[in-house]
């Protein structure tokens, strides 16, 4: 593929190719005008990569025995891509126990090994205070908590309650203040659990809007196995929204029902801005069986740009970091974009 420069605050199209070019002319040039400046959705939509952390924390290289964990330059390398693509956002890797999560094991590697670009952010996630002081001494400039609104998933995922992860979390997010360390935070499960069904919306908004208030600058909602649906995000949306101001939420949507795409329109029909997608669809969860992954960031990107929203994320790179880590991994995307595109 030929890389095409694209503005998307103007759609000046200014490099060419086969696939650009039938992308464009799918999405931002036959709307309509009325369709291109929707006025009930954001003027920008800030894309939020998590596709190198929780995509591969739940990936191996497949028909590969010897070779299940994802190798440490193939992480980098992936990073890399993503943020010379315009990605504002990439999540970088996650200090949990390797015992727990054996392909985030070289964390400190991985986190040391990036070129870091101006204006990038690489958040890492961090389950407690050790792993604080891990992602400190690594270089780490900003970091995520991760919380749920089930009792019972939060044991499986974290091995405490609730409450006693909001505990844990306040003392994380002291320190991480004390050494000027932005933080952002996780709710899992705000659509449903896999072990105890549907989850209130009024539980998601209390454990968003005590995250909110120890100090996390932005709140993301993870419908962690997909079940969601419009007429359940917006319940579950307007109960947070008394919580957390739309301006620091962010959707984390799962696709196993095919739902993501129209649930992100929903969140942003309701002033949220932020969204979270992974790279060519990579993922699942551990502790939600069954879970297919976050919505694919190309998919993501069409969608929006076809709106006529811009993210400043060039689409093609994107999905050149997508074929790279696919067939690192041996596995196709789950981006059904990129499959579209590759049939051209």
């Amino acid at each position: 593929m030929v890389v095409a420069e694209f503005d998307p605050s103007t759609h000046h199209k200014v490099g060419v190719s086969i696939q650009t070019t039938f992308l464009y002319s799918l999405t931002v040039c036959a709307l309509p005008d009325k369709l291109q400046n929707v006025s009930s959705f954001p003027d920008y939509v800030k894309i939020v990569e998590v596709g190198a952390r929780d995509g591969l924390q739940n990936e191996k290289v497949c028909h590969d025995p010897f070779l299940e964990i994802v190798p440490t330059k193939t992480k980098i390398e992936l990073i890399n891509r993503l943020a010379n693509a315009g990605l504002p956002v990439v999540e970088a890797t996650s200090f949990v126990s390797p015992k727990w999560v054996p392909q985030m094991a070289d964390h400190t590697e991985v986190l040391k090994g990036i070129e870091r670009q101006n204006g990038v952010q690489y958040p890492v996630l961090v389950p407690n205070m050790r792993g604080f002081k891990e992602a400190l001494a690594a270089g780490a400039k900003e970091i995520a908590v991760f919380g749920a609104a089930s009792e019972t998933f939060s044991r499986k995922n974290i091995n405490c309650s609730i409450e006693e992860s909001l505990e844990r979390f306040r003392d994380v997010i002291e320190a991480a203040k004390a050494n000027d360390i932005k933080v952002r935070g996780y709710v899992s499960c705000v659509a449903g659990c896999p072990y105890e069904g549907a989850v209130s919306p009024e539980l998601v908004a209390r454990v968003a809007g005590a995250l909110y208030r120890a100090g996390c600058y932005e709140i993301s909602l993870g419908d962690t196995i997909g079940v969601g649906t419009p007429g359940t995000m917006r319940p579950m949306l307007q109960a947070v929204l008394k919580e957390v101001p739309a301006s620091a939420l962010a959707v984390h949507c799962h696709d196993t029902y095919g739902q993501a795409l129209a649930n992100i329109l929903t969140a942003l029909s309701m002033g949220v801005s932020t969204v979270d997608s992974s790279v060519a669809g990579l993922g699942g969860c551990p502790y939600a069986p069954g879970a297919t992954a976050t919505v694919a960031t190309e998919d993501v990107l069409y969608m929006l740009h076809g709106m006529g929203i811009p993210t400043g994320v060039d689409l093609q790179k994107v999905m050149e970091a997508g074929d790279f880590i696919c067939k690192a991994l041996n596995r196709p995307s789950n981006s059904k974009v990129s499959h579209a595109v590759s049939r051209l």
